[in-house]
């Protein structure tokens, strides 16, 4: 006996706009008696957090972990029988199809739709349910869920990235129900990702989000009685000592409303304007540019903020002028580009990457 799911032209990742559709293939080596196939689509927003006391003598304490399970999506659909009727299947192959439609927000909010569609302790179900939830076939218990607190939402995406502490993993499951006291049922789940629909974008305004950071060169410091390679000794106006140092105000730009896509350039501008008049010229050696994510985890009153660093950009031994050491104050330097997302840093004369 083998059970296999096989989806229609699987994309990279399913959306609330999409069907979700296969075959559940059933292979069998001899007779056997079935009673139900049921598919479900299930979504799972799992979450567990480390609550310890706080010692001051070193030790540490026992791990005291609290966890939450919320059943963020659950969809039945029986693909046999039609009727509640037990049929002996012949050895061989044997497909059954389903279709999905993936809805727009979670379900574990709503307390009518725990308490109907999946079955309040086993009783309820779906249709027409007996003792047992649909035609015989239990549905999940929902009472856990109803003392859960719940937020509204459209469906979250796929999380793999905080194991074993918050992830939310969507399926497709099938059980094959065999009747008789003895007999297993079978089960069979294939993972898929998910990503919600991205909200409209508001019409650019053609507006700049930026942030803004003064940077000053420190004095240099006089070399008293040190000699020159000649004989003579170096004088200040040689090494600068009381010129004014450099200063800079170096600034990141994006346009506002700031939207960032997978795979596409960042719109990103770095303009460094002159502050004060000095002669010395000033080069930009290294850039480095992350994305930092928070993902906010909440298990009941227990909260964290879990931190996530991609490098966009790293460049290092860079020589581009920052303007030139004649431009007067408040003139700015930039290099009309954009940066891509693949690491690499295109060559420039004037800055602005």
């Amino acid at each position: 006996m083998s059970i296999r799911i096989v989806l229609d032209k699987p994309p990279e990742f399913y959306t609330n706009l999409d069907f979700i559709s296969g075959r559940v293939i059933l292979v069998l080596q001899r007779p056997e008696s079935i009673g139900n196939i049921i598919v479900k689509l299930e979504g799972e927003s799992m979450t567990a957090l480390d609550v310890r006391p706080e010692r001051r003598d070193g030790y540490s304490m026992p791990e005291n972990l609290i966890s939450e399970n919320h059943k963020i999506l659950y969809r039945v659909f029986q693909v046999y029988p039609d009727d509640a009727v037990t049929i002996s299947f012949q050895p061989g192959l044997h497909e059954f199809k389903f279709n999905f439609k993936v809805p727009l927000n979670n379900i574990c909010h709503d307390a009518r739709a725990i308490s109907t569609l999946m079955g309040v302790g086993g009783v309820g179900g779906v249709g027409n349910a007996g003792l047992l939830g649909k035609g015989g076939f239990r549905t999940m218990d929902g009472t856990k869920q109803l003392m859960l607190a719940h937020v509204k939402s459209t469906l979250p995406p796929s999380l793999t990235g905080f194991p074993q502490e918050a992830e939310i993993r969507y399926y497709i499951k099938v059980t094959i129900q065999r009747p008789g006291i003895f007999k297993e049922n079978w089960r069979y789940q294939l993972g898929f990702k998910f990503l919600p629909v991205e909200p409209p974008r508001p019409n650019s305004a053609k507006q700049e989000a930026f942030a803004r950071r003064p940077f000053t060169f420190k004095p240099r410091t006089p070399l008293s009685g040190r000699r020159s390679f000649f004989g003579s000794k170096s004088t200040n106006a040689h090494n600068g000592v009381g010129q004014t140092p450099p200063s800079f105000e170096v600034s990141s730009r994006l346009p506002f409303p700031s939207i960032l896509t997978c795979n596409q350039p960042i719109p990103l501008r770095l303009i460094a304007k002159k502050l004060v008049s000095t002669q010395e010229q000033v080069h930009l050696t290294a850039l480095e540019i992350a994305l930092v994510g928070y993902t906010h985890v909440r298990v009941a009153n227990v909260e964290k903020i879990e931190q996530t660093r991609w490098i966009v950009v790293s460049a290092l031994n860079l020589s581009v002028p920052l303007g030139s050491a004649n431009d007067p104050v408040d003139t700015e330097s930039w290099q009309k580009q954009r940066l891509a997302a693949t690491g690499h840093l295109p060559s420039v004369n004037h800055v602005e990457g």
